[in-house]
């Protein structure tokens, strides 16, 4: 009788990421917002500036997705702050 049992390396990989899951605090959609609303910007304000749709401003301030480099360069402009501050690598 064969079984199958996943190899080591899928399995250091699962704890990898639970691990990362536990430990990292993604503080990047909570920011995004609260400098959004700081800035006075509507949802709908901000992505004409990003030239993004307001669907997906949405998943980035709601966790549900990341943005690309160049989407968090042109964010760090509008918004006036660094991106470590947006990634939750700094506090100011």
């Amino acid at each position: 009788m064969e079984h199958n049992v996943p190899s080591q390396d899928i399995w250091n990989k699962l704890f990898y990421y639970l691990d990362m899951k536990i430990t990292y605090n993604n503080k990047f959609p909570e920011r995004l917002k609260e400098l959004r609303l700081e800035m006075g910007f509507s949802r709908q304000e901000l992505a004409t500036k990003l030239n993004v749709s307001v669907r997906l401003l949405s998943y980035w301030e709601n966790g549900q997705r990341e943005c690309n480099f160049d989407a968090l360069i042109a964010l760090s402009n509008e918004l006036n702050c660094s991106i470590d501050y947006l990634l939750g690598k700094s506090d100011f």
